[in-house]
């Protein structure tokens, strides 16, 4: 029956390469397929499917589902707001001016990327906007190394928190963390599960370090070009900022810095920093009459578009999870990770390959939504620390933004920049060196756990289990099937 499972993933995977029909929708087609062949053949009974509808009420009911309204609705205002206009001239201007201008550039275009890309809520929005509002001034350089600048600085928001792939990949690895402390040896007394707050805070150093050596390779790679193309080292002095321009930069930057601080500090919750922010833009542009009556409206409509086209996904990514757990596809896969005979950090390293091999034709939701609570209870017990886990699998899905042809980035940042479509080996040059950091740095999460837990603490969650609880652990799998259980076998109501 497994067999069902494996041919409805790959059968999704090849819809979405060859058909450019909305995921959603094929999640839904390929799940009723699927699910229709399981009865017909007598696989599985139909009444099976009978709590779809509870499933979905109760999905739709999580808070941290606010957070993507509000997401979706701040990279709106930022598309149509000055913002991260008066954000560049104001670090462009900070920048030592014996720079060559395109340093300064790229240096302050990968720090905007930086600031505004964690409130901007996905990769999507923020290659958009990078494109929309640095385009114009990255024309006259080099469109390889312009596209892949400004795609490594979209794919900053999806590991500084609290942007909405970090918050909904928490929440995924919460839930994968407490299907694998129901495995023998890791019901330990005095277990935690690990939840958002330590997602975010583990996260934090590593990304840190891959944007202040992005920030590093950016500047470099700009001054090898103006070298070569014998370009003005310094650049006449600038005019005079307005000072509207200035002053509205320092609160935006005020007030970005104040509300992740306060998300790091556990004083806020990333969904009430996002509704703060929110609020906050509303009223600086309702204060300053920015927009009229037309352009709120279309905002909103256009809010409420992207909103539903995310929870149409999700919907159909649960509704595909119900089937392929009712396949028992999930217990087939967890048997046969658990029962490969290497090393666990080999298996892990397994994993991590089937995640990216997804991850280039799925984006981030998708992979969210569908693979991870697939794969990740065995990834957290190969592990052994569901923070680290979570961090691998957050730089896989980031790496995935940035690799052409199909990085999402990329061609968010080739749609709207206007800045020429380079050659794929010209391109891949220019991105090489900011995947190579990216994968040093997590060849680096991978070999050394401590890097996750500098800000959130000792790990506390799971003792990483050796080889001979293994047959155990698969023995427990074979009763899981996604369900909730007590401690005392039986299942939940």
């Amino acid at each position: 029956m497994s067999g069902y499972g494996i041919a409805m993933f790959f059968f999704l995977c090849g819809a979405i390469v060859f058909t450019g029909l909305p995921v959603w929708a094929l999640l839904l087609g390929v799940s009723a397929l699927f699910a229709s062949l399981a009865v017909l053949t007598g696989e599985v009974s139909w009444t099976l499917f009978a709590v779809l509808g509870d499933r979905m009420v109760g999905l739709l009911a999580d808070d941290l589902l606010q957070a993507i309204v509000i997401f979706v609705f701040i990279g709106i205002l930022l598309h149509k707001l000055p913002i991260a206009d008066a954000m560049y001239e104001v670090l462009y201007r900070l920048l030592p001016r014996r720079a060559a201008p395109p340093v300064r550039q790229a240096v302050a275009s990968m720090a905007l990327g930086a600031m505004v890309a964690p409130m901007n809520g996905s990769a999507a929005s923020s290659a958009a906007l990078m494109g929309r509002l640095l385009g114009p001034r990255l024309r006259r350089q080099e469109s390889a190394r312009s596209t892949a600048l400004l795609s490594a600085a979209a794919t900053i928001g999806v590991v500084v928190p609290p942007s909405l792939v970090l918050l909904l990949l928490g929440d995924a690895m919460m839930r994968a963390h407490l299907e694998a402390s129901r495995l023998p040896g890791y019901a330990n007394e005095g277990l935690r599960i690990v939840n958002t707050q330590d997602i975010l805070r583990a996260a934090l150093v590593p990304a840190v370090i891959v944007v202040v050596v992005w920030l590093l390779v950016a500047a470099w790679q700009a001054r090898q070009e103006a070298v070569k193309t014998g370009g003005p080292t310094r650049e006449a002095q600038p005019g005079a900022l307005p000072l509207r321009t200035a002053l509205l930069a320092l609160v935006s930057v005020t007030t970005l810095l104040a509300l992740l601080g306060g998300v790091f500090m556990g004083k806020l919750l990333p969904v009430e920093a996002a509704a703060t922010g929110g609020t906050l833009m509303i009223l600086g542009t309702v204060l300053t009459r920015r927009l009229n009556w037309q352009q709120w409206r279309l905002a909103l409509t256009e809010s409420l578009q992207l909103s539903g086209a995310l929870f149409a996904l999700l919907v159909g990514a649960t509704t595909f999870s119900l089937v392929f757990r009712a396949l028992g596809t999930d217990r087939w896969l967890a048997d046969t990770l658990l029962a490969m005979p290497v090393p666990l950090l080999v298996g892990a390293l397994l994993v991590l390959l089937l995640v990216a091999l997804c991850a280039l034709v799925l984006d981030a939701f998708e992979m969210i939504f569908v693979v991870v609570p697939i794969v990740a209870p065995a990834f957290i017990i190969f592990m052994g620390d569901p923070r680290q886990a979570a961090v691998l699998m957050l730089f896989v899905l980031q790496l995935s933004f940035l690799i052409p042809p199909m990085g999402y980035a990329v061609l968010m940042v080739q749609a709207n920049a206007a800045m020429g479509r380079p050659s794929l080996r010209q391109l891949l040059a220019r991105v090489a060196p900011f995947a190579v950091v990216q994968a040093v740095v997590m060849a680096a999460v991978f070999s050394f756990p401590a890097m996750t837990n500098l800000l959130a603490g000792e790990n506390k969650y799971l003792p990483r289990i050796d080889d001979t609880m293994l047959n155990a652990a698969m023995e427990m799998m074979q009763g899981l099937g996604g369900r909730d259980w007590d401690d005392d076998g039986e299942e939940d109501d």
